[in-house]
């Protein structure tokens, strides 16, 4: 079988610095304006520029090793890697060629004539570029290498419902020590778990799953009498997050969930309810919450005025909550951000830092690439609690999608262990009116 060709779109690469070794034996094809456009993001100072910069300097290694014009191996047992133009004569009429997608498109339509008796295929994420292949007859396929899970409905839920006799739930009820066996049901640590009577669909129990050695613990239920920073949940799955958000054992915590499911507004309550106390006992020193500023593009840093004025837009959801909690009190909450308890930090400067005794918010966490995410996790210090919180059916960074996002990576590979926690709200709580609108527009 001949050796594939495939042409990476711009939009692969700023994905994944190593996606051109994801491809065995077959050549890769990198246009020249591919060359142009990750040039133009390199001075960025979030994931898609890292991933810019990185690509560089591996091509820059290649290109000691031979000529990128006639090709360098990419590796042992790897394909070649060639840098290539486009014959602009090559690309259909009614497609401008001065529109970048369409010179890649050009370039391997000009590898396609130069090759005919190989297959050549454009491996782009993005969607409407495939369709452009697709209408002309040229092969093209999704990089999906760094998707976590095969689509949206196999996403970890934190959440499952178990058939049990009913004297299990009496027993549960009673007091008595519950243990689920693993080979009754495979379960994660902090997954919640609702008890049904396998002859009365009715009769129900809610549970807290720590390890199979471990019995089955009943959901605290104080956060429904009393609140959270007076804020109470109004459903299961916002009782299972006030649950994982108040447990000093868990260090890290998800929330996914639509607009109006109160991700956000209960974070910030569990926050402020352990940062803010009137005495010496706060388990935590700061509450620091942060979002990316994705439909910005770029660092902060070009934007005129201090880092709070920058940050003002992208966190005007996050302070309006703040505002709520506090009884719409702008001098208490200006307060304690002035004392430090309350912090505004930018993501793009969160790398540089160890924040230590702190709880921490990243709202919006479905914009993070599977980097960015990693670089705020690893400046966790010792005492940190993190809170990642975001709606995965909503992204506005282009390089990812609801699979390949750092949200859903924390989700999948924390999972399985106990120092973590998971759930997904999916009722809307925000009012009639939103909720509706969710569902019917």
């Amino acid at each position: 079988m001949a050796k594939k060709i495939y042409v990476l779109d711009t939009s692969v690469y700023l994905t994944d610095a190593n996606s051109f070794t994801s491809y065995g034996i077959n050549d890769i094809v990198i246009p020249l304006k591919v060359l142009e456009e990750i040039d133009n993001h390199k001075n960025r100072q979030d994931g898609v520029g890292i991933n810019a910069r990185s690509i560089i300097r591996k091509l820059d290694s290649l290109r000691q090793r031979g000529n990128l014009y006639k090709g360098v191996r990419i590796g042992r047992g790897k394909g070649l890697a060639y840098a290539r133009q486009y014959d602009a004569t090559d690309l259909p009429k009614d497609f401008n060629i001065t529109n970048p997608d369409n010179q890649i498109i050009a370039t391997a339509l000009t590898e396609k004539k130069k090759n005919p008796n190989r297959k050549v295929i454009v491996a782009t994420n993005d969607i409407n570029m495939r369709v452009k292949c697709d209408s002309i007859g040229l092969m093209s396929e999704e990089y999906s290498s760094k998707h976590i899970v095969k689509n949206i409905g196999k996403i970890y839920t934190g959440f499952k419902i178990h058939l049990v006799d009913e004297q299990i739930i009496d027993q549960f009820y009673a007091g008595e020590k519950i243990l689920i066996e693993k080979e009754d049901a495979r379960l994660s640590p902090n997954q919640f778990v609702m008890l049904v009577s396998n002859s009365n669909e009715k009769k129900t129990a809610l549970a807290k799953f720590i390890n199979y050695l471990t019995p089955l613990r009943r959901v605290n239920g104080d956060f429904n009498d009393n609140g959270l920073w007076g804020v109470k949940p109004r459903n299961k799955e916002q009782s299972f997050a006030a649950d994982l958000l108040m447990d000093p054992k868990i260090s890290v915590v998800s929330l996914i969930g639509k607009a109006g499911s109160g991700k956000t507004l209960l974070a910030l309550a569990a926050g402020l309810a352990q940062v803010v106390e009137s005495n010496e006992e706060a388990r935590y020193k700061h509450l620091v919450v942060s979002r990316p500023i994705q439909p910005l593009g770029k660092d902060i840093g070009y934007l005129p005025g201090t880092m709070e004025e920058k940050m003002a837009p992208w966190l005007a959801p996050i302070q309006d909550n703040l505002k709520y909690l506090m009884g719409n009190d702008k001098e208490v909450l200006q307060m304690y951000m002035s004392q430090g308890i309350i912090e505004v930090e930018a993501l793009t400067y969160i790398r540089g830092r160890s924040i230590s005794n702190a709880f921490i918010i990243i709202d919006e966490a479905q914009n993070l690439t599977c980097h960015e995410l990693k670089a705020i996790l690893t400046r966790v210090g010792e005492g940190t609690k993190i809170v990642l919180t975001g709606d995965i059916e909503q992204i506005d960074n282009v390089y990812i999608d609801e699979t390949s996002n750092g949200l859903t990576l924390a989700v999948e590979r924390f999972k399985n262990y106990e120092l973590s926690g998971h759930i997904t709200l999916v009722k809307g709580e925000r009012s009639k009116v939103a909720t509706l609108a969710s569902k019917i527009l």
